[in-house]
């Protein structure tokens, strides 16, 4: 039978991402599936959905993942799986870079210069 988390996050896509996350800690409560933390993170990410519809989706309390999610964003490791997922997908040339867009939040914008675009 396949879960939720397996379902939500392929096993492709588990293979890439498993060896990034840092390892649960071994003291206290039992330790977490971190599949089941990564995907509820994804999941509330992707659907735009609050924690609240997500709560329980595979086996975990809104706290729970809020914590992992707050963790992991510390550690920076985000940007760290977007740039490892655009590699990979890169050197097997499946990304077509002309249709590229940039966000204008993730570009930083320069206090105190003047590049003003001038009008045509």
């Amino acid at each position: 039978m396949i879960t939720c988390c397996e379902r939500c996050v392929a096993d492709g896509l588990w293979e890439i991402v498993q060896p990034l996350l840092p390892p649960a800690p071994k003291t206290g409560r039992p330790r977490l599936d971190r599949r089941a933390v990564s995907t509820t993170m994804l999941f509330v990410q992707a659907s735009g959905f609050f924690r609240e519809k997500a709560d329980r989706l595979c086996g975990l309390t809104r706290a729970t993942a809020h914590r992992w999610f707050q963790t992991w964003t510390e550690m920076g490791l985000w940007p760290t799986i977007h740039r490892t997922l655009l590699d990979g997908l890169g050197r097997r040339a499946l990304l077509d870079w002309s249709r590229a867009t940039v966000d204008s939040q993730a570009i930083r914008a320069k206090k105190g210069t003047d590049h003003r675009a001038e009008p045509h």
